[in-house]
């Protein structure tokens, strides 16, 4: 004995409670199959009526069909997933300024720390600070210039042009000095 309210679902045999508001008509639950197998039942009946078996066959209805579309010019055309197009930016090439090598002994040294940031920022890319600042996640000057310090001389070093370490760059952080480090008393 099936529960007060509920309905048996032709499809799948199982009662179900319907929706209050289509309960006099409704006999498929709402299980995927069983709505899948409403809507075939529903196609079968709709194409058995005489009018309706030829719906989308014919002269008549081609034109139909191409009369609504002229009326309705991109309509189809809004479905689905929008195409991006991809954001390019057009770089410049610059050419690169051809430099002897540098014998063996000679020695290059970067600038010094003590150059205003504003002065050494204006001699880098903007496009490998841009890279940089991505990269680390850093947006100041004064953290992104050391990176850039670092990449230069690794980039000179991988040349052939050796480096030297600046002055600045021999000096001990200053920022470890808690008590892991300290001397004993």
């Amino acid at each position: 004995m099936h529960p007060t309210g509920s309905c048996k679902c032709v499809h799948c045999t199982v009662f179900f409670i319907p929706e209050a508001r289509n309960r006099a008509k409704q006999r498929y639950c709402d299980k995927e199959g069983c709505r899948q197998a409403s809507k075939a039942a529903s196609q079968r009946a709709w194409l058995s009526k005489p009018g309706n078996a030829d719906w989308w066959k014919g002269e008549a209805n081609v034109m139909r069909m191409q009369e609504w579309r002229r009326a309705h010019p991109g309509y189809s055309r809004g479905r689905g997933p929008r195409r991006r197009v991809a954001l390019q930016v057009l770089l410049n090439p610059q050419p690169t300024p051809v430099q002897p090598p540098a014998p063996p002994d000679a020695a290059v040294a970067l600038p010094e720390a003590s150059v205003a940031l504003q002065d050494d920022w204006k001699q880098q890319p903007s496009i490998l600070v841009g890279f940089v600042a991505h990269l680390t996640g850093l947006a100041l000057q004064e953290d992104i210039a050391p990176i850039l310090r670092a990449m230069h001389s690794h980039g000179r070093a991988i040349q052939g042009i050796d480096v030297l370490r600046p002055d600045y760059a021999k000096t001990t952080d200053r920022s470890r000095t808690g008590a892991a480090h300290a001397d004993p008393i």
